[in-house]
């Protein structure tokens, strides 16, 4: 994934940039980036934030940068924000998103000029940089966007920084939210808009799927309208989405209430767990949900381990990443002991943490372990924010389950495997339960997800869950 935030002010704003990042943290794991501009002109910092908070790794950074206008970033991948000089002028710009066709968007820079790009590891080009090439072919930066916008296969939200003010363009289908927070002195452009209320922000505006604005310390301008059509992510506030954060006007922890609330309606009395729980920090709020609606107790039999690692978000390495999903959860073992526990996670995808999660719960004492995912399955990996970090479907638990049962899986086959009246449903949902060895398993349903949302199906990506675009 990734987050960004951006300032234009009247006087410095070096530190409002940098708290207002920071409070991004939860988005990314590898890359933070800053960028001003002031009397000093254009000024940037990118550290490695894989072993270090941003907070930490800028510091010093924050003491030295100066300016009335900036932008930083958490980013998953690339390296920024970048600086860029070209015929459209100087400016800095990051981005947050996916490109599926990468290779026919090189081919596209490389068809009138000679351009270049510098190599990642891996052999991989810079998104950020190649969007920036893309813009720079048009004649105004606006119209440059817009034609990223026309060409982009996946999401792409960007922030660029000229020397007169800040373009923010939300991605096409606003797959991703872009607010505007406003104080008497400045505005501001945040992609969780919680992040700008402590630093003396109120909210002002969000932009719609596709709308460009252009702001200064005096105003925000729309340059690039709107466009009805909108896709945005479900799973924001299944799982990415920060308790405090609204989208569409929907705030996360209150939606996670009532999907936990939905999910114990669905049970009804065919479970009776002595106590309910939600895996840390995501299913909490799910789990709290559930406790209120079905009456039984909620409580926190394990507890996550923050002073070392307080992060949500994991290392690259998936056995590291598993290692470390161990030892962050410490049990409270007085809570576990005899006890018939309904656990609530936001997700399964791969299954191993939460396989490791309950053996680890049963080794401590519990009797039961009935394990309550706050979304559908997953059946397709994300292809327009990459938020399962899975390079291939095959990679996700269900689709493992299905090739082990199908001789050919086809779209239609599965459909079917996504319909939760249909007996090859049950059939997997089973699956799953007996290799996680669950007492239960019991999935929240798309049409309860979609009403727990509260926005019209047709305006949200339940692509991960569906394979619909």
């Amino acid at each position: 994934m990734g987050g960004f935030f951006g300032v234009a002010s009247k006087k410095n704003c070096t530190l409002e940039l940098f708290y207002g990042v920071d409070y991004h943290s939860h988005l990314g794991t590898r890359r933070g980036g800053m960028a001003m501009y002031g009397k000093q002109g254009f000024q940037r910092a990118i550290h490695n934030i894989e072993n270090s908070p941003f907070r930490t790794k800028f510091e010093k950074d924050a003491e030295e940068l100066q300016g009335h206008l900036g932008i930083g970033c958490i980013s998953d991948y690339e390296p920024q924000p970048l600086l860029i000089q070209s015929h459209l002028g100087s400016f800095a710009i990051t981005t947050v998103g996916k490109i599926n066709n990468t290779d026919e968007l090189l081919k596209e820079t490389y068809h009138d000029g000679r351009s270049h790009f510098q190599e990642m590891s891996g052999g991989q080009i810079n998104a950020t940089e190649l969007i920036a090439s893309l813009i720079c072919k048009a004649d105004t930066l606006v119209e440059g966007i817009r034609y990223v916008q026309s060409l982009v296969d996946g999401s792409m939200t960007i922030l660029l920084m000229t020397e007169d003010g800040i373009y923010a363009a939300r991605d096409k289908y606003g797959r991703t939210p872009v607010a505007v927070g406003k104080r008497e002195d400045a505005y501001c452009v945040s992609f969780e808009n919680f992040a700008y209320l402590n630093l003396g922000f109120t909210h002002y505006k969000e932009l719609g799927p596709a709308e460009i604005v252009r702001i200064t310390p005096e105003e925000v301008e729309t340059v690039g309208a709107a466009q009805e059509e909108m896709k945005i992510c479900s799973f924001l506030w299944v799982y990415y989405g920060y308790p405090t954060s609204s989208y569409e006007g929907i705030n996360v922890e209150e939606m996670r209430y009532r999907c936990g609330g939905m999910l114990a309606k669905r049970d009804g009395d065919r479970v009776s767990p002595d106590i309910v729980a939600g895996v840390p920090d995501s299913g909490i709020a799910h789990a709290v949900g559930y406790a209120n609606v079905s009456g039984i107790p909620y409580a926190r039999p394990f507890i996550k381990y923050t002073p070392t690692w307080p992060r949500s978000f994991m290392p690259s390495n998936q056995s590291q990443r598993d290692l470390i999903a161990r030892m962050k959860l410490i049990p409270v073992q007085a809570l576990i002991e005899n006890k018939k526990l309904l656990l609530i996670d936001d997700s399964i995808v791969r299954g191993t943490q939460l396989r490791e999660t309950t053996e680890f719960l049963y080794r401590s004492g519990a009797k039961e372990v009935h394990v309550r995912p706050a979304c559908p399955p997953i059946m397709y990996g994300c292809k327009y924010l990459n938020f399962s970090r899975s390079k291939s479907d095959r990679d996700l638990i269900t689709r493992q389950m299905i090739e082990e049962r199908e001789e050919k899986v086809t779209p239609e086959v599965l459909q079917e495997y996504a319909d939760p009246g249909s007996e090859r449903y049950e059939a997997l949902i089973e699956g799953i339960r007996k290799r996680q060895n669950f007492t239960t398993l019991r999935y929240h349903r798309l049409d309860d997800l979609v009403e727990s949302i509260g926005l019209p199906s047709c305006k949200m990506c339940t692509y991960c869950f569906d394979g619909k675009e």
